[in-house]
């Protein structure tokens, strides 16, 4: 199975991207709903964020406020270390099973979004990479207005990333994320056109 791995800046739309994949018919294993699924009440890699965090990053219902959590990751790198050392080994480990059920079902391709995927050097297991880019500017805005933060909050999450030129050069393709969606599919087409050789139409679902 070829397995092309998507990424990119954070805000800087792989969330987008993976939507025209998925409707292409292309099987998408998000690490991000993987990580949520990893740290779910009553797995034990909420036991070890509670053990290492406390029960500060807890909501009410018990399950992980990331809000919260985020608060104390974002400005500690040591703290964001411990994390990823928590979770990372357990979507890891959901994304195989993910990806060795669609192998199973005759796939014979799947995107793996991975929002760190340069950051945890994982492009020597896929095919190609897939690499969402968008000015500062835009991501800058884009962030805040999605987490409800402020500018200093969200410049310290761009910065916990690799710069956008280290990315940029370690990426198969790049899809430049500064337009409309429509600009959006047509510059996927471009770029997947470039890692697979298949011409696709991408769009959005109509609803």
């Amino acid at each position: 199975m070829n397995l092309i791995g998507l990424t990119g800046g954070i805000a800087s739309g792989k969330s987008a991207v993976a939507r025209l994949l998925a409707a292409a018919g292309v099987p998408v294993v998000d690490a991000d709903l993987l990580a949520r699924e990893a740290v779910a009440p009553g797995t034990e890699g909420l036991r070890g964020v509670v053990a290492r965090f406390g029960g500060s990053v807890l909501a009410p219902d018990g399950s992980l406020d990331r809000k919260a959590l985020a608060a104390v990751v974002f400005a500690d790198a040591t703290a964001r270390h411990d994390l990823n050392a928590i979770v990372h080994p357990a979507v890891a480990a959901l994304a195989v099973e993910r990806l060795e059920a669609l192998r199973a079902r005759g796939a014979n391709i799947a995107v793996y979004e991975v929002p760190l995927l340069f950051e945890s050097n994982l492009e020597g297991m896929m095919d190609a990479t897939l690499l969402v880019a968008a000015p500062e500017r835009l991501q800058l805005a884009r962030l805040m207005a999605r987490d409800g933060i402020d500018e200093p909050a969200a410049r310290a999450r761009m910065a916990a990333q690799l710069p956008l030129d280290d990315k940029r050069r370690r990426a198969t393709a790049v899809v430049e994320n500064d337009g409309t969606l429509e600009d959006l599919a047509e510059r996927l087409r471009t770029a997947w056109r470039s890692v697979r050789g298949d011409d696709v139409a991408f769009a959005m679902p109509k609803n």
